[in-house]
């Protein structure tokens, strides 16, 4: 049985392998990731950073980490920045919405025929309650 002829540092062994090319394809996702977010470099320029990590991956990945390891950081981080600011402006728009502005919205569903005349009395009775 195939089982039986694996030993268990044998398996400790797979599982670290596992665990380090994981470690590894991530490694290279975030590159990639951060090449395409930074829009100052050029085309060009990424273009030859992807050719560097396919060709010399370990040496190329390392090369980029040492020297846009800060700009990957400020990138990320603004990124993230963006992506709060997006969330938090939509939930304000959404929390500010006045029962006239629910009973607008209601009338347009209403009038396009997504709403009968009784949902949208429901809805309405629900909304003024």
């Amino acid at each position: 049985m195939v089982l039986a002829d694996i030993s268990f540092g044998e398996l400790l062994l797979v599982v670290v392998e596992v665990f380090l090319f994981v470690i590894w394809i991530w490694i290279l996702f975030t590159i990639i990731a951060d090449l395409f977010r930074d829009h100052e470099m050029s085309g060009w320029g990424k273009a030859g950073w992807i050719i560097v990590l396919v060709f010399i991956p370990f040496l190329g990945a390392l090369i980029y980490l040492i020297a846009r390891g800060s700009g990957m950081r400020d990138r990320t981080i603004k990124a993230q920045a963006d992506a709060k600011k997006q969330f938090d402006d939509y939930v304000r728009t959404q929390a500010n919405s006045t029962p006239a502005d629910e009973l607008h919205k209601l009338n347009e569903l209403r009038e396009k025929g997504a709403l009968s005349d009784e949902e949208f009395q429901q809805a309405k009775a629900k909304l003024l309650a």
